[in-house]
């Protein structure tokens, strides 16, 4: 029986996110059980008047390349994906959950080779096309999110559907606001964290690159981060799982770093140069996702979080730092957790999870929902 919702999701998909046109060209890239919703894309980019090209990925077959590959190979592989983004005009990836630990025997000089070789093609669509990104409902991101499936599933496409345009317009005052500031400082249990923010770009996100969606990002200045943050939420990088990291900045670099996977931890860290600078500072805001479920997409915008990105910089919110790895870990401040606060140039905008200023109540999960 068909489910009406993934009907409306390829719809927001197409007409929000993308916002496709006629005759447009249109890459879908899908894991192989995403096939109800890639259906559902196809039929609505015929409805546009558009093209639609599928890839269809698996991770199985994608570990057995991984842990063979060489770097002919990958430059091979690397121009044939810059063509391929310059022939077309927007893209949707979907990504879908089926073991979270596929990828756990590849070894991290293969991941490093893999992202190294295919930075610039990735690099070329995140910048100059119009993308988007969404996961999938699996038993795997389930069983991760501590939910039965049905009751995932549920909750996936209600909040990948909900009115992101009224999020939108809730986070322009925000967006301003990080564009007038100067120094943020960030304290919480375990953390008390420095560092600018001026001059860089604000950016709303909110259904136009991700879904689910809410967070504004921008970058701290590459040098300007000192201090001490400690994470409360697990992250998977390359599909090790991560818990209780520790990092302390002096002068932008970690000078030290502590998890529960040390030896893995400095593996990542000594990829490159750039893996041990922030390439992103981000707020998030979600109303619905409130816990998290070691699935980046959703816990960095989880209401009342904030998070930080090791390595790459976006070309929207560039602090010219550049790194094979883009690795995004999250604070989450609401009382349960710990709480903290956030000030922008020593005034309080966020307490324990709820914004203090008056421009940026309509933020607040009560009133955002």
């Amino acid at each position: 029986m068909k489910d009406e919702r993934i009907t409306k999701l390829a719809a927001m998909l197409i007409h929000h996110s993308i916002q496709l046109q006629p005759k447009e060209r249109i890459l879908i890239r899908g894991h192989i059980n995403t096939k109800p919703l890639l259906k559902e894309l196809i039929d609505e980019t015929y409805r546009v008047g558009a093209y639609p090209y599928i890839e269809l990925e698996d991770d199985e077959i994608s570990r057995h390349l991984l842990l063979g590959n060489v770097k002919e190979q990958l430059d091979t592989s690397s121009e044939w994906a810059l063509k391929k983004y310059t022939d077309i005009d927007a893209v949707i990836i979907i990504t879908c959950e089926e073991n979270d630990a596929e990828m756990t025997e590849v070894p991290v000089e293969r991941h490093r080779l893999q992202g190294e070789a295919m930075n610039s093609s990735t690099l070329f669509y995140v910048n100059n096309r119009r993308w988007v990104l969404l996961n999938y409902p699996t038993n795997a991101s389930a069983q991760k999110a501590g939910m039965s499936f049905s009751r995932y599933e549920d909750f996936l496409l209600n909040v990948c559907t909900m009115d992101y345009g009224k999020m939108e317009e809730a986070l322009k005052p925000l967006k301003q606001l990080m564009e007038r500031t100067d120094k943020v400082r960030i304290k919480s249990p375990g953390t008390d964290l420095t560092f600018s923010i001026k001059g860089i770009p604000a950016i709303i996100c909110a259904g136009k690159k991700n879904l689910p969606d809410g967070e504004v990002f921008t970058a701290p200045l590459k040098e300007s981060v000192n201090g001490r943050i400690t994470f409360n939420t697990p992250t998977t990088y390359e599909g090790i799982t991560f818990s209780g990291i520790e990092l302390t900045f002096q002068k932008g670099k970690i000078m030290k770093a502590t998890s529960d996977q040390h030896s893995k931890m400095q593996e990542i860290l000594d990829i490159d140069e750039g893996s041990r600078f922030i390439g992103e500072f981000a707020i998030g805001i979600n109303p619905y996702i409130l816990q998290p479920m070691d699935d980046t997409l959703f816990d960095e915008k989880i209401s009342g979080s904030l998070h930080l990105a090791l390595g790459l910089a976006y070309n929207e919110a560039d602090n010219g730092n550049r790194s094979s790895i883009h690795w995004d870990m999250v604070l989450i401040q609401r009382p349960e957790y710990g709480g903290g606060d956030i000030y922008f140039d020593d005034v309080l905008i966020r307490r324990d999870g709820i914004f203090i200023l008056p421009e940026l109540q309509a933020l607040n999960p009560n009133l955002l929902k």
